[in-house]
């Protein structure tokens, strides 16, 4: 039976007791021939597992014919060669009929042929995952190519769906309603290793940090991707308040400390952070100061023996700041503006920090927290950068921050959109599904029109980051995630009020089918302004974007 060989499994045959060697395609078997060859058996062990066409052709009576295939005839064999003087030695003797000389034998089959230098390899399709909707899910999990995962984003996504759907989804309306997720849930997120991953750094600075790494990605192996699957498999609980109580303060809070506090200082707080049981959060937003950063209040001042800082001051809006052992916080050290800026890691321990629940709109898992220091003690190892130099500190971690929303509110979106497609096909009106209805249907395409746009988007703005260090990114990629978070929250706020639409009543009354539309379109609101609202994000995107650009070379 004819049979196909890879150039792999040719080149496993190359010993002299198992020898073959591949001409224009064909597989042949020389262990019996090697040792009558004219030229020795030497010659053919060289070639052993490899194509030896050329040397096979090179000195035959006609050169290797370069008609077209169809036209090409035969090729002339080689000569066979005469016997060897043992041979006929031991003819003579023997008196015998003088044996016939061993010729080589083909291997019934082919080789496949190696890719050559113009060869393009094609990526494979992924294995289909979830309910197959088209649009609720990334198009990587329905089968489509993409050129920025691999199989180790497959199964770090198909570990934490399984574990939301058996400890988290059947539990939102739950803790929505108790405005507070179990301890043990973000303890759990510690445990298996996710909570490292999650900070914008190459996971394997922090590996002597944590205590258990993920299950299903080798450290080395972690980039921004696994942080985008992480972020947006949890957002698919369509919880704000949930995915904030995990990761809102500490997505945005942990950072700062990882780039610029003091070893000492990280070794002695983060480790039990990334284990999950601790918590830190970011407290810069002030009763008067929000976007504007630039513009806060809240002061530090150096004792006179200059070994602490006495903190006074008010935040508010500070997202987990109710259950928080550590405050990434921003302070004036100097005089007004950016320069007078300092980042001070303010613990609970030290006394004189007050916190209250803030009763919100939306997102009310999160904690979200009035906070006050009265002159809170602060050693002046807790500064988190340089003094006055805390501007800086701030501005390069909010693309994180910013790509954090926008995950979600992507991700908001999609469940929107799946609801929506599944309550459609299920509600019947005036004797039809609501599907049925072209209105309807152009709802859905609007929809998903803006997610697809916007995830591609961000995957885009994903790879960048991975590639770029925190200067390059601050510097290029500034505009771009404004913009993309301008983008994200519109598209989230459309499509909670599309959904809403089409759900009716439902999406208007707590629990039910229509549950989740009305928890997310009071969740809209949470991810439109923290972060930077939209008008200042879309200003902010042009601005920065013709600023680089005029640094690039920019012609008008």
């Amino acid at each position: 039976m004819s049979k196909t060989f890879s150039a792999a499994d040719v080149a496993s045959h190359k010993k002299a007791d198992d020898l073959w060697i591949i001409v224009d395609g064909d597989v042949y078997d020389l262990t019996a021939f090697k040792d009558e060859h004219p030229g020795g058996a030497k010659i053919l062990t060289r070639v052993g597992g490899k194509d030896a066409s050329k040397q096979f052709w090179i000195g035959s009576l006609d050169s290797k014919p370069q008609a077209k295939k169809e036209e090409q005839a035969p090729p002339t064999p080689p000569k066979t060669p005469e016997l060897t003087p043992k041979l006929k030695k031991e003819a003579e003797h023997n008196e015998r009929e003088v044996p016939r000389v061993l010729e080589p034998e083909a291997v019934p089959g082919t080789v496949a042929p190696e890719p050559g230098p113009a060869a393009v390899e094609h990526k494979e399709a992924s294995e289909q995952f979830g309910d197959m909707i088209p649009y609720a899910d990334p198009s990587w999990y329905q089968t489509y190519r993409s050129p920025y995962y691999n199989d180790t984003h497959a199964a770090l996504r198909n570990e934490i769906r399984e574990w939301m759907e058996a400890e988290v989804l059947p539990n939102i309306d739950e803790w929505e309603a108790a405005k507070e997720v179990p301890a043990k849930i973000y303890k759990a997120v510690g445990e298996k290793g996710y909570l490292a991953g999650l900070l914008g750094v190459h996971y394997s600075d922090l590996k002597h940090l944590v205590k258990t790494t993920p299950k299903c990605v080798p450290v080395d192996k972690w980039d921004h991707f696994h942080e985008l699957i992480v972020t947006d498999e949890l957002a698919r609980a369509g919880s704000g308040g949930f995915v904030w109580n995990i990761l809102g303060g500490f997505g945005i809070g942990c950072p700062p400390l990882i780039k610029h506090g003091k070893k000492e200082l990280v070794n002695r707080i983060v480790p039990d952070i990334l284990a999950g049981n601790k918590r830190i959060c970011l407290a810069i937003t002030e009763p008067d100061a929000g976007s504007d950063v630039a513009g806060l209040s809240c002061e530090a001042k150096l004792t006179e023996d200059g070994k602490h800082y006495i903190v006074n001051g008010e935040k508010k809006w500070i997202t987990n700041g109710i259950w928080c052992d550590y405050f990434t916080t921003a302070v004036r050290t100097g005089g007004p503006g950016s320069d007078g800026v300092s980042v001070l890691l303010i613990e609970r321990s030290m006394g004189g920090v007050s916190t209250r629940r803030m009763d919100c709109q939306g997102v009310h898992s999160s904690g979200t927290t009035y906070v006050t220091f009265e002159d809170v003690k602060v050693p002046v190892e807790n500064l988190i950068g340089k003094e006055n130099k805390g501007f800086r500190v701030l501005m390069t971690n909010f693309n994180h921050e910013r790509i954090g929303i926008i995950i979600q509110a992507v991700r908001f979106a999609r469940v929107c959109y799946e609801e929506s497609v599944k309550y459609s096909n299920k509600r019947e009106t005036f004797g039809k599904k609501l599907y049925e209805h072209p209105v309807i249907r152009m709802k859905l395409a609007q929809m998903a029109r803006q997610i697809e746009a916007s995830y591609n988007w961000l995957e885009n703005i994903i790879y960048q980051a991975q590639e770029m260090d925190d200067t390059e990114a601050m510097l290029k990629l500034g505009g771009a995630v404004a913009g993309l978070k301008a983008q994200a929250t519109t598209t989230f706020e459309f499509c909670a009020r599309e959904a809403s639409q089409i759900f009716g009543g439902l999406s208007y009354s707590r629990g039910g089918q229509g549950s989740k539309i009305e928890r997310l379109y009071r969740d809209v609101r949470a991810y439109a302004i923290p972060g930077g609202s939209l008008e200042i994000m879309e200003d902010l995107s042009m601005r920065q974007a013709m600023r680089v650009h005029k640094v690039l070379g920019m012609k008008l």
